[in-house]
This record gives C-alpha cells, sequence and structure tokens, in this order.
C-alpha cells in the first residue's frame, strides 16, 4: 500500500482526519509515535524552521520539497504537504507536483493566492482570477502520476474578495478533480459551519492558534461536516514555548542537568529506530586483524 492510498483508506473512514502541523523530522516522529494516521508538514513551520524566515513565499519549491522527503523518509504515517501556490504557472504546477510525489509525500495543498504569498491568517493577501487559479488545479490533477496522490484545493479568497467568491472557488476547483476543498481562514462560526453545507465536496480546515478563525473543540468541528483538520501551528508554537523556557532556565540557574522532563541520548535514539541500526551491527567487539 502506498503512502497515497494509505491517506485515502484514512479519509474514506467516518470519522474526522486530524493531522498535526509537523515542521521537520523530529515533530514528524512524535506526530507518528502519537497515533495520529497523518500529518501535515506546514510551509510556516518549513520557512521558520528551516530557513528561519517568516511564511512570505521565501521558501523555494526546492527547499519545501526537500523537506517534505525528509519527513516522508523519517516517518511511515502519510505527509500531506503544503505546495503553496504551485511556484508558478500551470507548467511549474505541473513539476511541482512531480517532485512532491518524488518526496514520497501522500499528497498537497495548492492555494490561489498571488506569488510570493503570505500565511493564511494575515492580512494583505491577494489573490488570483478565479479561472487561473481553476486552471492550475487542473493542471495539479492531470499531473499526478499516481491517481491515489490527494490534491487539496486551497483558496485564500475569503479575505480578499468575499465569502461566496470562497464557496464558488472550492465548487469550481472540486470540478475539475481535486479531491478536497480549504477555504482558508474562516472568519466566524457561522462562517466556519457554512462552508461544508456550501461546498459540494469533502472540506478541510486549517486551525491556527490566535489565528483568523475562532478555535473550535475538534468533536465540534467534525459535527459540522469537515472531512479533515490541519493543526498547523500547534507543534510550532509548544517548541517555541520549550526552547524559550529551557533557555531561560539556563540563563537565569546556570543549570544545565535539572530540568524536570530530561531525554537521554538513548532515549532520543530510541525513537528513530536505533536497535533497528544497531542489529546491523550486532558486535562491538574489535575485528581481529588479517595475517599473511
Amino acid at each position: 500500500m502506498t503512502r497515497a492510498n494509505q491517506l485515502r483508506r484514512s479519509l474514506s473512514q467516518d470519522r474526522l482526519l486530524i493531522a498535526p502541523g509537523a515542521f521537520d523530522c523530529l515533530s514528524a516522529k512524535a506526530v507518528e509515535i502519537a497515533g495520529f494516521p497523518a500529518l501535515y508538514m506546514t510551509g510556516m513551520g518549513t520557512s521558520a524552521s528551516r530557513l528561519g524566515l517568516p511564511d512570505y513565499g521565501l521558501a523555494t519549491m526546492t527547499e519545501m520539497v526537500h523537506n517534505a522527503h525528509a519527513i516522508s523518509a523519517a516517518v511511515q504515517v502519510p505527509v500531506i504537504a503544503d505546495a503553496d501556490t504551485g511556484y508558478g504557472n500551470e507548467l511549474n504546477m505541473t513539476r511541482t507536483i512531480h517532485e512532491y510525489e518524488r518526496s514520497g509525500a501522500a499528497g498537497v495543498h495548492i492555494e490561489d493566492q498571488v506569488f510570493p504569498k503570505k500565511c493564511g491568517h494575515l492580512g494583505g493577501k491577494q489573490v488570483i482570477p478565479r479561472a487561473e487559479y481553476i486552471r492550475k488545479i487542473a493542471a495539479a490533477v492531470q499531473a499526478r502520476r499516481d491517481s491515489d496522490f490527494v490534491i487539496i484545493a486551497r483558496t485564500d479568497a475569503n479575505a480578499v474578495v468575499g465569502f461566496d467568491e470562497a464557496i464558488a472557488r472550492a465548487n469550481a476547483a472540486l470540478d475539475v478533480g481535486a479531491d478536497l476543498a480549504l477555504v482558508e481562514a474562516p472568519e466566524n462560526l457561522q462562517q466556519m459551519a457554512a462552508v461544508p453545507e456550501l461546498v459540494h465536496g469533502p472540506c478541510v480546515l486549517n486551525v491556527l492558534i490566535g489565528g483568523k478563525s475562532p478555535l473550535q473543540p475538534l468533536a465540534e468541528v467534525e459535527s459540522m461536516g469537515y472531512r479533515m483538520v490541519l493543526l498547523s501551528d500547534a507543534m510550532l508554537g509548544a517548541a517555541v514555548f520549550a526552547y524559550d523556557a529551557m533557555m531561560e532556565t539556563v540563563k537565569q540557574t546556570s543549570q544545565t542537568l535539572r530540568f524536570p522532563q530530561r531525554f537521554t541520548p538513548r532515549d532520543l535514539f530510541e525513537r528513530f529506530d536505533s536497535d533497528r541500526w544497531d542489529a546491523l551491527r550486532p558486535s562491538e567487539e574489535p575485528v581481529a586483524e588479517l595475517v599473511d
């Protein structure tokens, strides 16, 4: 079973698919160990962790694909990757899909912002014309070599040209073959609940803590009719908070060995299957030198 097929099987089950956002191999492994059926490679987290840059469209397709490849190699669960705008026109979109498929990702989401884009929960965004967006989604659908590879059509039109246009774009994207629709940043509970009612296909909700959309219990998100939820910044925010807290502790106490929760090097290595690697060289005994 391919990862893409595995993702489709999870989507076919009668429950909300929760995909926490991961930004590197360490955070991806935490998602897998926790038992989630999929993870989301967040563009915001990728830009921050790999480049030290804000999510302003500064990460290139190559840099994003490299991160998707590293994460996909580190875990067995399907990886849904942020593919931004496809990095150009229909030709670029075709190459983008091919590269993400080769990376091992199980699917991507593609948005309709003008490139360079911005985080969907920031102001000052612009979107391309609907017809241009739909051509790019159609190109993505046609480009995939694995028919199970999941295409999520994301629209940021709500904040730019209005909710009705966002719904129209989501439906048009589904009509040309997208598998799921993501209306980014519903601004209130009414919009959030209306999306699955008005979009004639499975819907994804992108959750950012402190973003434009009201935070709701995931059971409520499921009852609204959403098929998938991306927890984009939960892991990233937790990591940054933990990093800052640890550094402050060291600075204030000059202690590096008295944290309440500690990981030994062996604990860390075991998260990444060190036993399997140890088995490749089962003996630590020195090898006798050959003599003539």
